[in-house]
């Protein structure tokens, strides 16, 4: 199953992410990412949940959260792990290079 949860509201409504963590490390957070995969795995019942939350440009940053930002999660039953990538270019190429990280980490898990 895929979600595309890019509102605040649809991490909470859709993937139970609770609003006060979102308030509290931000919706492009190492954290947040961690609950969206941890949570769209429970959700499906499925062996891997992939998070990934960023910042794709070309507006939306900040000094702290640049353009490139990503954080991309995979959640097992045992662990969730969360890496945090900066990648360079226009928007679609930080999301094809944010789905080939993704891919990346589930070949290598």
């Amino acid at each position: 199953m895929g979600v595309t949860a890019y509102s605040n509201t649809s991490k909470n409504k859709v993937l139970n992410i609770p609003l006060d963590k979102i308030k509290k490390y931000g919706a492009v957070s190492k954290q947040v990412a961690g609950l969206m995969a941890e949570n769209v795995r429970l959700l499906t019942k499925s062996d891997i949940g992939i998070g990934i939350s960023g910042i794709a440009g070309p507006g939306g940053c900040t000094k702290k959260k640049p353009v490139g930002l990503v954080y991309i999660a995979l959640s097992t039953k045992n662990k969730t792990i969360c890496k945090e990538y900066r990648f360079l270019g226009q928007r679609d190429i930080i999301k094809y290079k944010a789905t080939q990280a993704a891919l990346d980490m589930i070949r290598l898990h």
